[in-house]
């Protein structure tokens, strides 16, 4: 199975999530970039995992992690792709608009890069 690169919760839901050389962005049903994946538009992106699931659990972390993006709901959604070179990822823009992704490995790598 493969990534879907696309946002599966919160505010640009079922939005897709394109690609060029050194740029990931979220398109609109048009092609057109509408939000950069780059340190200068998102303030905070976490890595989503069973582990951070689990961390979750708390209250504390929940309302840090969960209450953060979309909620426990949200972030057990981004655990349904567990399989190897898909990741999920839950990002808050600097625009207060908050989602939780699906994206291949090379979406992936590009975004880490540019997080940097």
């Amino acid at each position: 199975m493969s990534a879907k690169n696309i946002v599966i919760a919160g505010d640009y839901f079922n939005y897709r999530i394109g690609w060029t050389t050194g740029l990931v962005y979220i398109e609109d049903s048009k092609g057109y970039n509408i939000e950069d994946i780059s340190k200068s538009n998102v303030e905070h992106y976490e890595i989503v995992t069973e582990e951070s699931i689990k961390s979750a659990s708390s209250a504390i972390s929940r309302g840090l992690l969960g209450g953060f993006l979309l909620g426990p709901v949200g972030l057990l959604a981004g655990l349904s792709a567990k399989s190897k070179g898909i990741h999920t990822l839950a990002v808050q823009f600097k625009n207060g608009k908050k989602c939780l992704i699906e994206i291949d490995d090379k979406r992936y790598k590009e975004i880490i890069k540019r997080m940097f």
